[in-house]
């Protein structure tokens, strides 16, 4: 269905969407407390459009969300991609775990796995990732992946922070990489 590449760490597999992906996102698009500070939670339709804007982006610009996979158990346990939508001031690394993929690491991981290839395989330098003041768990991925705030902003009408993520070649990346591998 994409172009995607898979990549792999050691817990996880982050692949391209597939159909059987729209049912855990629209699950969590719908009921969960998270999607706070992310617009608030969706209809089913609206959740079907996002599906198929992170499918777009990866038959527009070459990247897009992964599905991040726990590979011992094949479930989807979120989302880890780069976009890009019209308007955004640069590609973004940016994430979402479903409500039962969170707490493990699972962000970290795959989040290093997809800095990692954006800059191998894209030529992409250091993403930016916008998060709202207010989601403190987002603000505390993007800093322990060596992400650092560059500045205040707004993002679809409400305050935000750009924060700025490392090149996958400093020395902190590389040795996150390893580290996940």
């Amino acid at each position: 269905m994409t172009p995607a590449p898979t990549l792999h760490t050691k817990r996880l597999t982050l692949r391209g969407p597939v159909k059987d992906d729209l049912a855990p996102y629209t699950d969590w698009m719908v009921n969960s407390d998270r999607m706070a500070h992310l617009g608030g939670n969706t209809t089913p339709e609206r959740a079907w459009g996002g599906m198929l804007s992170g499918i777009g982006h990866w038959q527009w610009h070459g990247y897009g969300f992964f599905t991040v996979v726990e590979t011992a158990t094949g479930t989807p346990m979120g989302r880890m991609g780069i976009l890009n939508h019209l308007g955004w001031p640069e590609p973004e690394l940016a994430y979402h775990l479903f409500d039962h993929g969170e707490g493990k690491s699972y962000g970290y991981e795959s989040g290093v796995a997809v800095r990692q290839w954006a800059g191998q395989a894209t030529g992409l330098g250091p993403l930016i990732s916008i998060i709202s003041p207010a989601n403190s768990r987002s603000i505390a991925l993007a800093e322990r992946l060596g992400a650092v705030a560059e500045r205040e902003t707004t993002h679809d009408g409400e305050p935000a922070v750009l924060y700025r993520h490392l090149a996958h070649d400093a020395p902190q990346a590389k040795a996150q990489w390893e580290a996940v591998q």
